[in-house]
């Protein structure tokens, strides 16, 4: 995987080009996966680069304590899982970045824990269909540069961002969003001395490393062909989605706290982002933002970028305030 400064304009357009849609050729590559069934156009499908599981899923995670790990750095971002009856879980995005998906059971309960680079989307599901137990895998195609993620029961095909079957058997099935959020290594590691954290896989893989140096700050997203945000807003910039409400991190930074739509927001500062620099850990400061509601728990949401909120969510509603 390729740095993106390395990476020229034209080459980018003549790639996003010629590795299109050719469901033909799909159901050659997936020929137990019914094409029939869809709720998606298949021509806003490209190839990511690698084929199938060409980045590969983790499907049993290992854990260790929190006074176990010694590798991470305090500004490190991770995904925070907690449910309760157990020990909170944090998945250190450095290993997500080269995984993009953790198949794990906490407490009995079977989850996914999914990353998008491209989206900056980081999401908790609950893996249960009709109760259950899916496995996901990587299929190497996306859609508005968002992940389709695959099961292995069925090999249908999942949008990672809205957690929706597109193709094949589970078309139109909702996974359940849990609770889950992206936070410093540092606050995670204070606040649960008693935790776990995934352990660093047995892959070869440049773990700690931003394999998108620059990204989140450069002119276009990669491999994108939709629309920008309306309101002027810079495709990259972050955002906090709570439903299908998006407010801006521009916004929150200036206020700290906004109490809207019965959601409370916080923002912190002390998180690296993980798609600027090429050491994560060195990443310019994007802060911790917690989401609850008005009697303190906490809320599913996602954090992508502005252009992916707008992508899958062109109905959606944009909490610019005043």
């Amino acid at each position: 995987m390729l740095s993106l400064r390395y990476l020229a304009a034209p080459v980018l357009a003549v790639f996003a080009t010629t590795a299109g849609a050719d469901p033909l050729q799909w159901a050659q590559e997936w020929p137990d996966t019914d094409f029939s069934r869809t709720t998606i156009d298949f021509s806003e499908v490209i190839s990511g680069g690698p084929p199938k599981d060409g980045i590969p899923a983790i499907w049993e995670p290992a854990h260790i304590s929190v006074a176990e790990e010694a590798r991470l750095h305090d500004r490190e971002p991770v995904l925070t899982f907690e449910s309760e009856g157990t020990a909170p879980r944090a998945y250190p995005i450095r290993y997500l970045m080269w995984h993009e998906i953790v198949n794990d059971v906490v407490n009995g309960l079977p989850i996914a824990v999914t990353f998008c680079p491209l989206c900056n989307s980081a999401m908790v599901f609950d893996a249960r269909v009709d109760g259950v137990r899916h496995t996901f895998g990587v299929s190497g195609k996306l859609r508005h540069s968002d992940m389709i993620m695959y099961d292995r029961e069925t090999l249908s095909w999942w949008q990672q961002a809205i957690g929706e079957g597109v193709v094949g058997d589970h078309a139109g099935v909702l996974l359940t969003q849990l609770p889950g959020w992206m936070e410093a290594w540092g606050e995670f590691r204070d606040r649960n001395p008693d935790g776990l954290v995934m352990d660093e896989p047995d892959w070869r893989r440049a773990y700690g490393s931003n394999p998108y140096v620059g990204y989140d700050t450069s002119a276009r997203p990669f491999l994108y062909q939709g629309e920008n945000p309306p309101h002027g807003i810079n495709p990259l910039a972050r955002v906090v989605r709570v439903e299908d409400r998006a407010w801006t991190f521009e916004r929150l930074r200036d206020a700290g706290e906004i109490r809207e739509a019965g959601v409370v927001l916080n923002w912190t500062p002390g998180q690296a982002s993980a798609l600027d620099n090429r050491t994560i850990s060195a990443g310019r400061d994007v802060g911790t933002v917690r989401v609850r509601d008005e009697q303190g728990r906490d809320l599913a949401h996602d954090i992508p970028f502005a252009f992916a909120f707008h992508a899958f969510y062109p109905d959606g509603v944009w909490m610019l305030g005043e």
